[in-house]
């Protein structure tokens, strides 16, 4: 079993952000529940992610003419497509997530790779069974959260059967709770790690 970890924990805190703790305890508890799971890391914190801009998307379509998804273009989405789980930690940024995630979901949103058009819509062709997005925010957590909301549409553009999420919030309407908030969170984050 292979799990992608797709590492977006930005955060001016470094190695004490709040989303990178609520990221290594669904990692641990996943890895001693799956001792010969292989864990694969893809931290966009530290790649040069460009946009996806006309020359970028010719190139990427005339590969697509071919079937050609083998070259760096694809890179991302061949990863991303071949996981048999998938794990997506990212602070709450601006109703969403930091830009850099958006970018990459460009790369990983390949038509002929990671999904594919029917008569009859849309259909995924991506492997996993199962995605997790972990994030945290200083305010609770609202019922229409849009980072919520366009993962579980991803997943069902992706043909992922089954979304969870475990979002860590109020952090910063009272700081004398973070941490009893962030241990809750923390621990439905190792449920789910358990489980998965």
């Amino acid at each position: 079993m292979k799990m992608l970890y797709v590492d977006c924990c930005i955060s001016q805190r470094g190695p004490e952000s709040r989303t990178r703790a609520l990221a290594g305890a669904f990692l641990s508890a996943f890895r001693e529940s799956h001792p010969g799971a292989e864990t694969e890391t893809v931290s966009l914190e530290t790649m040069d992610l460009k946009p996806l801009l006309p020359d970028f998307l010719n190139r990427r379509d005339a590969l697509k003419a071919q079937k050609a998804f083998g070259g760096p273009e694809y890179a991302l989405a061949r990863q991303f497509q071949a996981a048999d789980a998938v794990a997506v930690a990212a602070p709450f940024w601006d109703l969403s997530f930091p830009s850099v995630l958006r970018i990459y979901i460009e790369h990983i949103s390949a038509i002929g790779l990671t999904y594919h058009y029917e008569a009859d819509g849309c259909h995924g062709d991506c492997k996993a069974r199962r995605l997790a997005y972990l994030s945290t925010g200083g305010d609770a957590e609202q019922a229409d959260s849009l980072g919520v909301l366009y993962w579980k549409q991803l997943c069902a553009m992706f043909g992922i059967p089954r979304f969870d999420h475990v979002f860590a919030g109020g952090l910063d309407l009272d700081p004398g709770r973070v941490p009893a908030l962030m241990e809750a969170a923390c621990e439905r984050a190792r449920q789910l790690g358990r489980e998965f």
